[in-house]
């Protein structure tokens, strides 16, 4: 379980949380820590179900479809060769029913995740505000599924790629009515390219400089060559005023 968690901690960047459902009781959340997979265990073993969400600051990046078939999985969620395409976590919650989570590289609002929902084919009752998914490692305590033996399934990670998102398009009367722009539209293989050229673009639409800041170090997710709290803080001002400097001249 630890390297599970492990595996959802990196998928999720660090930023979610574990919900625990009593069908009377109503949820209650969770620490995501393993250290309190004993008692997510206890309370599974209780009849409860255990989730789990990113939290609501990058929420609008992560997109969940649910209840979905092998047959979806293969026309939506692999490559031609059969390999899984990137930017995707698959979970088997019970056998033949999947649920995909998404990262996308762009925010999206309800209402484009309800629109591509719709497209991939995922349950339409289930809606992507503040969705819960099920946590693998853990049973799927719902008494449909319930064995002869009366034992559940075991929900099961089948894959999950952290190192990549997916650059979901908007519909277009999103982008019509709101004229966002992310820094994804700027990426095109190159992180320092892009935050320099987000930086010109969001100064010249009349942003300050801490938006900006604020607006790279929410939607840059890969920070591999500046660790550190520090090192990151210094490059983010540095490019910045780079990007100042440009536009004034």
């Amino acid at each position: 379980m630890e390297k599970i968690f492990r595996k959802l901690s990196y998928f999720f960047v660090k930023k979610w949380q574990v919900g625990v459902l009593d069908i009377d009781r109503g949820c209650w959340c969770v620490e995501a820590d393993s250290k309190n997979i004993k008692y997510l265990k206890a309370e599974n073993a209780k009849g409860r179900h255990i989730l789990i969400q990113p939290l609501p600051e990058v929420a609008s990046y992560y997109i969940l479809v649910d209840d979905i078939n092998s047959s979806t999985i293969k026309d939506h969620h692999c490559n031609p060769d059969e390999t899984w395409k990137k930017g995707r976590m698959v979970i088997e919650t019970s056998p033949g029913n999947y649920q995909v989570w998404i990262h996308s590289s762009n925010a999206m609002s309800l209402g484009s995740k309800r629109y591509w929902l719709k497209q991939l084919r995922s349950d339409p009752g289930a809606d992507p505000n503040k969705r819960w998914g099920r946590c693998p490692g853990f049973r799927n305590r719902k008494k449909k599924h319930r064995y002869s033996n009366d034992r559940y399934p075991l929900s099961k990670l089948i894959w999950v790629d952290w190192k990549y998102q997916v650059k979901i398009p908007r519909i277009e009367s999103e982008q019509k009515t709101k004229k966002i722009i992310c820094r994804s539209d700027y990426y095109f293989g190159d992180n320092s390219s892009a935050d320099l050229s987000y930086a010109i673009a969001l100064f010249r639409r009349g942003n300050n400089k801490n938006e900006i800041i604020n607006a790279i170090r929410k939607e840059r997710f890969n920070w591999y060559n500046h660790k550190g709290t520090k090192r990151i803080e210094k490059y983010l001002i540095r490019t910045v005023m780079r990007a100042k400097e440009i536009c004034e001249n």
